[in-house]
């Protein structure tokens, strides 16, 4: 397991590497980030970006969204996994947006939560990346990444990966952190064949040192 003093040298390494890691949702509108957040859902940001032109053209705001028809949204976005489901949720959000919050994005995360579809991490990034509220979104990278190196132990669950980023990251890091880890994650320490042989934190890295001794056995 990684010290803080470890984690925390890590991390400078990272936004070394990052510097202007951001959300990579594209969205002109928070109302926008939200649906946007909400369909990447176990799907990727690039395959959410392909279809969210069509939606925002047609559905660019709360109000337009929560008189569509289901079954038009769901032709505008049935390139996205789960597109029935997610399709029912974000029309359904928008009317609550509209009932409950007079079109606007509550700025109460428990509150942001109560809408469908709209989950911590969902949470976390529209507060973090449209309004500046300081959060830590636990996707699959930043999950994977915690552990490999570690700083959570394998059974952590997404919140307790979330709880010791924000205990070991001073607050006012926290969303520019948490794109940084999204990055590395995406980008170098991937799922597969992750890029432990020209990692710059592999001396840190409990997992990039038993898979580079793993290779060299192979070999």
């Amino acid at each position: 397991m990684l010290t803080k003093k470890q984690f925390l040298e890590v991390m400078d390494i990272i936004a070394e590497m990052f510097p202007d890691a951001h959300g990579e949702l594209v969205a002109d509108t928070p109302f926008q980030l939200l649906i946007a957040t909400i369909l990447s859902a176990q799907a990727t940001d690039k395959g959410v970006n392909k279809a969210t032109p069509g939606l925002f053209a047609k559905y660019p705001d709360a109000k337009s969204l929560a008189n569509a028809d289901v079954a038009d949204v769901e032709n505008l976005i049935r390139t996205i996994g789960l597109y029935r489901t997610k399709s029912k949720n974000i029309v359904k959000t928008a009317q609550q947006l509209i009932e409950r919050y007079d079109g606007e994005i509550p700025l109460d995360k428990k509150e942001l939560q109560t809408l469908p579809g709209v989950g911590r991490k969902t949470a976390n990034v529209v507060l973090g990346d449209a309004f500046g509220i300081p959060g830590i979104a636990v996707d699959t990278h930043v999950e994977r990444i915690s552990k490999r190196w570690p700083i959570v132990k394998q059974s952590a669950s997404v919140t307790e990966v979330e709880e010791k980023l924000m205990k070991w990251l001073p607050e006012d890091q926290w969303v520019d952190s948490h794109h940084r880890l999204i990055f590395f994650g995406r980008y170098h320490c991937t799922a597969r064949s992750p890029k432990c042989d020209i990692c710059p934190v592999y001396s840190y890295c409990a997992y990039g040192k038993k898979n580079l001794n793993e290779q060299r056995k192979i070999i």
